[in-house]
């Protein structure tokens, strides 16, 4: 960074510009330049430095120039009326020379005042000069500690964020369906770039460690036997039991053929067949009517076995090691059968691919739901006044609890920036940002002497 380019050499008093001295340095040589200068472009980004430089350098220059215009009109004035009363002028010439003398020095004193913010007025290293390069770091640190404990105390930090309402806003602002759809398209889009970012082999590992090895980890047959007590306890199983009686009864209404052929097969060689027949056909009517007494008898012998029998394996299942060891061995030839492996590797796939196409289509109905919950969401905050100050509390406690913690090293970030700018630099680019304003107290300076002057002499001359 050029510093001859882009920012303002030292001046006199009456605005021209001071010569200043720089070395050479050969084209392309580390020079002590180059660090001071990536800290210069850290430091224009920092403060928001842009293209509107050359306006604010103009517009600095020439309120410069009118500063200096009233200490240079203030001397014309006093040479004249100087040589005026001089030379046997009128009796106002000594009121309007003391004036312009007096504004003379007030204009001197406030460029001095604000040349030494900056700089070296003159290029003179006069003590307590050049405030803003010499005392930076002071600046950054009694910032810093400003901001603390004026900004960051948890204190004013939740007042202000009661005084904010924000649950309030933020309901009534939810409210409107557009909004809310707009909420959701915000959150469809991050969804989308969480998901592409992902890797389909580190999800499968995640999945594969955090689901399927806890799973297996996990003894099933307490569980199952709690969950079965639980619904033999409340007669659910019912409705499955009389399903099997019912598909029984049917089987063996439609299946006499297949009787009779059993009874065939089973039947001795030498037994005749029409021996075999009427076997088969009693064979065939008991078990038709033994399973249509099962069928409708809800209270049958045959049903309380099985609830007896369902009661002792629910119980086999929490406490018998032998129950247990023989469910653990089914779920680990589950888990390790083939195509349950294939179907846990597709899952993140056909997951991902499900989530990405309800997250594309406005009129998904994830979207959908998701929209009209925020919609509802908003409601309640803009009707449930206790859902509003639980929610503020949240976000004062939150808020109070990180300004609390980490006030510090926010504040620090202030300090420890300040202290890597380049003194002389950062002087420049801040006058360049504020030295226009400060040019009015030159010009206030000039016309408050003056006047101070009048009032002094006119008393001075009262008295004599």
């Amino acid at each position: 960074m050029d510093r001859g380019v882009d920012t303002d050499p030292p001046t006199d008093p009456i605005g021209r510009d001071v010569p200043v001295v720089r070395p050479a340095a050969d084209e392309g040589a580390a020079t002590p330049e180059a660090p001071r200068a990536r800290t210069n472009q850290s430091f224009t980004s920092m403060v928001g430095l842009g293209g509107d430089d050359a306006e604010k350098r103009t517009r600095l220059r020439r309120m410069k120039a009118v500063a200096t215009g009233f200490l240079l009109g203030a001397a014309m004035v006093w040479i004249v009326f100087l040589l005026w009363e001089r030379n046997g002028g009128p009796g106002f010439t000594g009121y309007v020379r003391a004036a312009a003398e007096a504004g003379m020095v007030g204009a001197l004193a406030d460029w001095f005042a604000v040349t030494a913010l900056f700089r070296h007025p003159l290029g003179i290293k006069i003590p307590h000069t050049a405030l803003i390069p010499r005392k930076k770091d002071q600046l950054g640190q009694a910032l810093s500690g400003f901001v603390g404990d004026n900004f960051l105390a948890p204190a004013v930090v939740g007042e202000k964020l009661r005084a904010a309402r924000i649950s309030a806003r933020v309901g009534s602002w939810l409210c409107v369906r557009g909004n809310a759809e707009r909420v959701t398209a915000e959150l469809a889009t991050v969804v989308r770039g969480a998901v592409t970012v992902l890797r389909d082999d580190e999800i499968q590992e995640v999945v594969d460690q955090a689901v399927t090895r806890r799973v297996v980890a996990q003894p099933w047959g307490p569980p199952l036997g709690r969950l079965l007590a639980g619904v033999l306890a409340d007669g659910s199983h019912r409705r499955l039991v009389d399903l099997v009686c019912d598909r029984a009864y049917d089987w063996v209404r439609n299946n006499h053929e297949t009787v009779m052929a059993l009874v065939s097969r089973q039947a001795p060689s030498w037994s005749p067949r029409f021996v075999d027949g009427l076997i088969g056909d009693r064979l065939y009517a008991e078990a038709l009517s033994f399973a249509w007494a099962v069928k409708s008898d809800a209270d049958h012998p045959m049903r309380k076995a099985i609830d007896r029998f369902l009661i002792s394996f629910a119980a086999d299942l929490q406490d018998d090691p032998d129950t247990g060891e023989r469910v653990e061995a089914i779920k680990r030839q589950l888990l390790e059968h083939p195509d349950v492996q294939a179907l846990i590797s597709r899952a993140w796939t056909t997951g991902k691919a499900m989530l990405l196409d309800a997250a594309e289509d406005p009129s998904s109905q994830l979207r959908l739901r998701v929209t009209d919950g925020v919609a509802r969401f908003g409601e309640r905050l803009d009707n449930d006044p206790e859902l509003r100050d639980k929610i503020d509390g949240w976000i004062v406690d939150a808020a109070g609890y990180v300004v609390g913690r980490y006030s510090r090293e926010i504040t620090t970030l202030i300090s420890d920036t300040v202290e890597r700018w380049d003194g002389d630099e950062a002087s420049r680019k801040i006058e360049l940002q504020v030295g226009r304003d400060l040019q009015f107290i030159r010009i206030n300076g000039t016309i408050v002497g003056s006047l101070a002057g009048l009032v002094i002499y006119t008393v001075g001359e009262l008295l004599v």
